[in-house]
Parts: structure tokens; sequence; C-alpha cells
């Protein structure tokens, strides 16, 4: 986890900010950057999204995201699979699926990487419980 020396700056100042690789997330008033994930998290990554998306995308229940930025509850958020039930996907107004999620997923999957703090993915994670979702 690699924080920005910055000064504090506010959740519209952050969003306007150039997406990086890593992806950067705006969690009280700092930018933390996520670590690079390595090969074994990029593949069980990779075999959720698969996974979820076999049982739920033909049936419109749900469909998983990898890497989506979710902005919800003054934080922006990168979880490693984000899975929004297909009635709550923000659309655009052309009826695609938006670019820009300022929501809660449903689900919220974080696979711990060991540099990566417990401590900061567990409050990712009771983050997401308290604005809505109900599984991680």
């Amino acid at each position: 986890m690699i924080k920005t020396p910055t000064h504090r700056i506010s959740l519209e100042e952050f969003l306007q900010l150039p997406e990086t690789k890593p992806a950067n997330e705006y969690i009280d008033g700092e930018i933390i950057q996520k670590p690079m994930p390595p090969g074994k998290h990029s593949i069980l990554q990779g075999e959720l999204v698969t996974t979820i998306n076999g049982v739920v995308k033909s049936k419109k229940t749900a469909l998983a995201f990898p890497e989506l930025r979710c902005t919800f509850g003054g934080r922006s958020t990168v979880p490693d699979v984000a899975v929004f039930a297909w009635q709550r996907i923000p659309i655009d107004e052309k009826g695609n699926i938006a670019n820009v999620f300022n929501t809660y997923p449903d689900w919220t999957i974080e696979i711990l990487s060991p540099e990566q703090s417990v401590t900061k993915v567990t409050k990712n994670i009771l983050h997401c419980l308290n604005h809505g979702t109900s599984l991680t």
C-alpha cells in the first residue's frame, strides 16, 4: 500500500484526477494506491469473475466486475471483484452499462495479497457492509 504524500483533498477533487495503475483509492481524505496484484492474485480474480458471471449473467441476476471503481459513503474504492444485482447496475442515458458507479456493490470480494494491509482491507469491507453491501 502506497500513501501519496499530499495534502488532504475532497472526494470531488480526487474523482477529477486521472486513473492510475494500480488504482488509487480515496479513503478518509487520503489517496492510497493499491498494490500491484501478483500473478496468483490475478488468476484467482479472473476465475472468480468468470465463475460468478457463468452462473448469474445469462439469468440476468447479477454481474461481476473486476477492479471496478465504486464511489459511495464518502469513499472511492476499487474492490478486486464487485458484484451488482442486475436491477442495480447503473446504466447511462442510452441504456448501456454506465462508466461511473456511484453506489455500493451488492457483493464485494477482496483477495488479500501478502503486501496488503489486513486492517485496510477489513475497513473497506466494513465500509461496504455499513452502506448496503450484503455479502463480502
